[in-house]
């Protein structure tokens, strides 16, 4: 992986947020000797990264919106690869301001590649969400179109035109939004926790992971498909039991002081998470850290033949869905939450 990004000129969109942050450290470091173009609408955590950053000759950052597609053109200019994370994420939010939500998560993707067709840039990555998987919200619709957007755009395909993909994972535990620090503030107030159903699964994985996987998959990528990232699946209630269990007396309670209220379910939310559905099996491969999903109708994009390292099986006959995985038993849960620094 570090011959693949080296000398390489990398712009990331949302380079202020939880995966894009991570991918400037990662990306930053000395054995890479790539530049990095970061870019964010999000002006006081752009300054502060400028700020962090101010000893790094190899690294910029610019103030600009995906929804400005002369702007990100421009910036694209002798780009070499792009990793698109910049996104509105948050399920309410988007369901009250759809309009919004297709601005940047479905018109921000198509100036992307408007951006890299112009540029001539090699690989553009984009990150997608399980919400995207028979999705029951304006969040997880606009992060589908995303990702058709992505594998359409490898129909205009020439041979020197951009390798257009998509990575797909599930909850980054610790980011902005995630649960653990939700719970953390309730904990620290004494409580209650609440939870919205003792039965809901999520699969997780931490930033550090999450942003390895994604580089590991820009380096795959072949044109067109969808790499659905693995991970563990734990239950939402071990989560909240072990946070209490551990956190608790930090914060001058006993762990039998904070009480788990139900709430439950959210309009739109999920008992389980799906991360790959029975339709998409169909034309699926398994390798070693992904599934990798093919395009649906294969025959309208350029001449691709796949192949790829670890290579498990050409074969998926089951969905990948949280609810018919193992979950992490609470020792290992509370291993892997110590481990990520998240507790």
């Amino acid at each position: 992986m570090n011959n693949f990004f080296q000398n390489k000129k990398i712009l990331i969109t949302g380079a202020c947020g939880t995966v894009g942050r991570v991918l400037v450290r990662e990306l930053l470091q000395e054995h890479f000797q790539c530049e990095i173009i970061g870019l964010d609408n999000n002006e006081s955590q752009l300054f502060l990264m400028k700020e962090r950053y101010a000893n790094y000759p190899n690294a910029q950052f610019f103030l600009a919106d995906v929804r400005d597609r002369d702007r990100i053109s421009r910036q694209m200019a002798n780009i070499d690869i792009v990793f698109h994370t910049a996104a509105y994420k948050h399920v309410s939010l988007c369901e009250q301001s759809p309009i919004d939500a297709i601005q940047t998560n479905i018109l921000g993707v198509q100036n992307l590649i408007s951006a890299g067709f112009e540029n001539k840039v090699k690989k553009v990555i984009f990150t997608s969400s399980d919400k995207a998987v028979n999705p029951t919200s304006v969040m997880g619709t606009s992060k589908l179109m995303g990702e058709r957007l992505m594998t359409a755009a490898n129909c205009n395909g020439n041979g020197d035109t951009p390798i257009f993909a998509s990575t797909r994972f599930g909850n980054v535990l610790g980011s902005s939004g995630s649960v653990i620090p939700i719970f953390k503030e309730q904990i620290r107030s004494g409580g209650p926790v609440t939870l919205t159903h003792t039965g809901m699964t999520r699969f997780i994985m931490s930033i550090d992971e999450a942003v390895r996987l994604v580089m590991e998959s820009c380096g795959l990528a072949m044109g067109g498909e969808v790499f659905i990232t693995k991970m563990p699946v734990i239950r939402i209630s071990d989560l909240a039991k072990i946070m209490i269990r551990e956190l608790a007396p930090s914060f001058g309670f006993s762990p039998q002081d904070i009480e788990i209220q139900i709430i439950g379910v959210k309009p739109g939310e999920k008992m389980y998470e799906e991360l790959m559905n029975q339709e998409e099996t169909r034309r699926t491969w398994e390798l070693k850290n992904y599934f990798v999903v093919f395009p649906a109708f294969r025959g309208m994009y350029q001449k691709i033949e796949y192949s790829y390292p670890d290579i498990i099986s050409k074969s998926v006959t089951n969905p990948y869905i949280s609810e018919k995985e193992n979950p992490l038993s609470e020792n290992e849960l509370a291993a892997f939450l110590k481990t990520n620094a998240l507790i």
